[in-house]
């Protein structure tokens, strides 16, 4: 539904960058570590000393801020001491504050400092660095002192000489009330972590620990912060990258929305196609800890942040890299294993390191990133070279290094690739290009686009003879088609067409051809496209008549200039008619014209697909999902399910576009939003030939509307919605005419039906125009026209016998019996029972519902058939007509089914609406009410939930309290 920021008014569009809002600041998936502690500090003989500790970013400090805020509400004294970088080179400064804290007076009292007292006498002995005086006094205050809690941040930093008199501390039972709570990282500053961990020897204290995040905290904790549920992908992402350190959750979010790479579609959240891991900035928290280390340590991060998945070898390369020695390097590596940043990993027998890994793949990413492409290619080279020592030829020399154990076999394919693609020319290229061409080969597609894209760069880059140019631009411009990357697809695409090279054949030019028109397809560059569907444009390349032809008869079918197409298709077929590879593609062009006309005898015997067996896989892949998407255009499942059938391809396999259209016609709405709102938030949408490129958001927004989101449905059209003079779009149209008419503009329809449908017609479509014509015919029948309303049906008729179509037929049924024939009289009733009928063959679950509640109505058929339609209507999720149907129910004086949850529908379904921005005027045109009866619904509603305005109902919605 369409959604609101905290405190503005500014409505969220699909496809609209997402925000980082911390306004939020609860503690998540903390409650049995905040019992643990309370139940800590709330009992008299409790503990005195509480160590609270976890790896950096866990959220430690907001764990103590939150402790504190619950010991303040229940009265408790709170005092808070914060320990920072650069605390530890002064000796005992952390005892004199804790003595500060415990001598300060709460507020409103008269404080008199007094030249004898603790204080000064604190301030004194900390000059004279007199560290028994200093115990003595922290004693005293911790006898004397009044109840009182103090809260102590990131104690890792702390002087040593405090850390060292709190462990020497004898911790008085006396003093009850007062209370030490520390928070300490669990891998401190090399040299700290061994004092703060004796910490938790001290007699008496107990220690909580935080552990990282889990996945549903981590999607949780993302949803809170981006005010959007992350889809599976983000949230795994997340997860991969953070580990679930709440830290690294948030620098790596705030990276990602910074550049916009995260986009929100309907209170969904999803991470762009082309996203790339952000590289965290330097006054970064885990940037920070590693430049403390100093220039060895970070050097030898540099270097494990590109080797170390080679295993024990990693180091005696890195020594042999940076130019240190192997024992300067041993111990910056236990310098990084103490300070949480690398983990060493056991080797096979448990005792030897085995390897070392970054605790956090961001700050690998990070620290790889911030070398320089010279830097990161020579190390690269080096992996390279020891990953290719195995198969290197016995007379290349002994190895110098032993072959290495990759630490993740898994992800070990990936590694070598990326590897091979930094180290670019230092490293074999003919080796180099092939195993990045069949790395890429083997990544499936969707997986990590963006990794398969570096690789194929690389090895374009890398190759030196023109015929195998040619063979990897191919490959690099199907993948850049596929990852959405469309400036790129058209660049290599346009290159292949004006510089082939000899190895190519007229088959792979043709492909070339269909590729780059393709693209330009995606990109919605209508001017372009007309271009491409010149003579001229094909003219001036040096290809053979078949790509031309094809490519040229590819732009005119998404340009929906049918008759041309025919007419191109009619007058070269003997250049493309001379092979079954080489004419599948424009016969099926050829078809989907004819279709479009509303002439469908090509388009039934492509639908055999007898060429088929002589095709690459792939080829038919692609035909398949177009000739899908456009028989689905007419609703037309059953020959869609044939042409699986015939080909052997299930649904899961199909593009996303396909399967969208899929799950929206068998009434999988729930799964159908779920691809919209990722498909739509980045504009990752494969467009196919077919009569009608809108059939997403057209789709889309029908789901929305039988939702009861009007609003939102009506944005969505609003954004797809096409310049003038591009392909018609009818689909959307029908869209925008329906939500019209629910809001009771029916001027406002009827201009967008008559509009779609002069489109149509000035290019010749036929083909989806069924629905602008039946909703047409309500339209002028509601505003009283009935000649017109007769003159619509009579259209639908004419396109029903000219196609054939079912849904076609469908539709004259149901509108031959909302408009009054003057020669036939009687026929309605007869018309709704044969459309039942209809309705029930097709067996489309949406359609069968609406039918069945026409009919039942009307009086056709009995009126107990509502029952089959309000669970229909249940099932697929149309809550705005199961209110109808309900409505229907009471008319006919049957039982609604489970009044308690008819109940909780009529709220959520009002809610909806007022979240959507209907006023009452409108919200009674959609529910077919008066505003009376709104304003009473209404009072209900605010007297149920104990909301008390609109306002209050749209935060409801939103946050998902509703």
């Amino acid at each position: 539904m369409a959604v609101w920021w905290s405190g503005t008014d500014e409505l969220v569009r699909w496809g609209t960058p997402a925000r980082m809002d911390r306004t939020d600041r609860r503690l998540l998936d903390r409650e049995h570590e905040s019992e643990q502690i309370d139940a800590l500090l709330g009992a008299p003989q409790g503990p005195r000393l509480v160590l609270v500790r976890g790896e950096p970013g866990v959220g430690r400090s907001a764990f103590l801020h939150a402790t504190g805020e619950r010991l303040g509400a229940r009265g408790a004294a709170v005092r808070t001491v914060l320990c920072v970088s650069g605390d530890g080179e002064r000796p005992l400064l952390l005892v004199l504050r804790l003595i500060m804290a415990l001598e300060e007076r709460p507020s409103g009292t008269e404080q008199r400092p007094s030249a004898q007292g603790p204080v000064a006498r604190a301030l004194l002995a900390v000059d004279q660095r007199d560290q028994a005086a200093m115990e003595a006094l922290l004693r005293t205050a911790l006898t004397r002192g009044a109840p009182v809690a103090v809260l102590v941040d990131d104690v890792q930093h702390a002087d040593p000489d405090s850390l060292d008199v709190l462990s020497r501390m004898e911790w008085p039972r006396g003093a009850a009330g007062v209370r030490l709570v520390m928070s300490a990282a669990r891998h401190a500053v090399p040299g700290g972590a061994g004092a703060v961990d004796r910490l938790d020897g001290v007699e008496g204290a107990r220690t909580i620990v935080l552990s990282p995040l889990g996945a549903h905290d981590i999607t949780a904790l993302a949803a809170r912060w981006l005010r959007a549920e992350p889809d599976a992908a983000l949230a795994g992402r997340t997860a991969e990258l953070t580990r679930g350190v709440p830290g690294a959750v948030d620098a790596l979010l705030t990276g990602w929305t910074r550049r916009g790479d995260i986009r929100i579609a309907d209170g969904h959240a999803f991470l762009g196609v082309r996203a790339q891991v952000p590289v965290l900035p330097d006054d970064d928290r885990f940037v920070a800890a590693l430049d403390r280390l100093g220039g060895p340590s970070r050097a030898v991060a540099a270097a494990l942040s590109v080797l170390g998945s080679l295993g024990p070898v990693a180091l005696e390369l890195t020594a042999v890299r940076t130019g240190l020695s192997p024992a300067a390097v041993g111990d910056a590596v236990r310098s990084l294993v103490e300070a949480g940043i690398v983990d060493e990993l056991p080797g096979p027998d448990g005792t030897a390191a085995g390897g070392w890994a970054f605790r956090l793949p961001l700050t690998a990413h990070t620290v790889r990133e911030r070398l320089s492409p010279v830097e990161r290619g020579r190390l690269s080279a080096a992996a390279v070279e020891v990953l290719w020592k195995p198969t290197d030829s016995p007379g290349t020399g002994p190895a110098t290094l032993p072959a290495p154990g990759l630490l993740d076999e898994t992800n070990g394919p990936a590694y070598r690739a990326d590897r091979i693609a930094e180290a670019g020319s230092l490293v074999d290229r003919e080796r180099a290009v092939a195993e990045l061409t069949a790395a890429a080969r083997r990544m499936r597609p969707g997986t990590d686009d963006g990794r398969v894209l570096r690789w194929l760069r690389s090895a374009r880059d890398l190759t030196e003879h023109a015929d195998a140019r040619d063979r990897v631009l191919q490959q690099y411009a199907a993948a850049a088609y596929l990852a959405c990357d469309y400036p790129t697809g058209r660049a290599v695409g346009e290159l292949l067409l004006r510089d082939p090279g000899p190895t190519l054949d007229e088959l792979d030019l043709q492909e070339a051809a269909c590729l780059v028109v393709a693209v330009t397809a995606n990109q919605r560059d209508w001017p372009t496209m007309s271009r491409l569907a010149t003579a001229h444009w094909w003219d001036g390349l040096p290809v053979p008549v078949l790509a031309k032809v094809t490519g040229r008869a590819l732009a005119l079918c998404h340009l929906s200039r049918w008759q041309e197409t025919a007419e191109l298709l009619e007058r070269t077929e003997e250049v493309w008619n001379t092979s079954p590879r080489a004419r599948v593609t424009p016969a099926i062009f050829h078809a989907m014209a004819e279709l479009a006309m509303g002439r469908p005898e090509r388009c039934r015997r492509a639908l055999a697909m007898t060429d088929a067996p002589e095709l690459p896989p792939g080829k038919v892949y692609s035909l398949t999902g177009g000739l899908f998407d456009d028989l689905l255009t007419s609703y037309d499942l059953d020959s869609a399910r044939t042409l699986l059938e015939t080909t052997g391809l299930p649904v899961d396999v199909l593009p996303p576009l396909s399967r969208f259209l899929y799950d929206h016609v068998t009434g999988r709405w729930d799964r159908a939003l779920e691809s919209a709102r990722r498909l739509l938030a980045n504009s990752e949408v494969y467009s196919t030939p077919v009569s009608d490129s809108s059939l997403l958001p057209a789709r889309t927004a029908a789901v929305l509307l039988a939702q009861g989101r009007v609003t939102s449905a009506l944005q969505t059209v609003e954004d797809m919605r096409a310049p003038d003079g591009s392909p018609p779009q009818c689909a959307l149209h029908a869209s925008e005419a329906e939500a019209r008419m629910l809001l009771g503009d029916l001027d406002a329809a009827e201009r967008t039906l008559r509009h779609g449908l002069g489109t149509a017609r000035a290019h010749g479509q036929v083909y989806g125009t069924d629905e602008l014509w039946a909703l047409l015919a309500e339209t002028t029948t509601r505003l009283g026209r009935a000649a017109e309303a007769s003159a619509c049906r009579e259209h639908l008729q004419r396109i029903a016998d000219r196609t054939g179509n079912d849904r076609s037929a469908l539709l004259h049924l149901l509108v031959s019996a909302r408009v009054p024939r003057p020669d036939a009289p009687d026929t309605a009733r007869r018309d709704l029972r044969e459309a039942v009928d209809l309705a029930r063959v097709r067996g489309l679950p949406f359609e069968t519902a609406t039918t069945l509640l026409t009919a039942a109505t009307a009086g056709a058929v009995p009126a107990g058939l509502l029952h089959e339609a309000y669970e229909l209507f249940g099932t697929i999720g149309a809550a705005l007509w199961r209110h109808h149907t309900r409505t229907a129910l009471r008319a006919a004086r049957l039982p609604v089914p489970d009044r308690k949850r008819t109940t909780v529908e009529n709220d959520h379904l009002l809610a909806t609406l007022i979240a959507e921005g209907l006023t009452n005027h409108e919200i009674a045109c959609v529910l077919r009410l008066n505003e009376d009866a709104v304003a009473q619904r209404l009072s209900r509603l605010f007297s149920r939930t104990g909301l008390r305005s609109r306002t209050e109902v749209v935060t409801a919605v939103l946050t998902g309290s509703f």
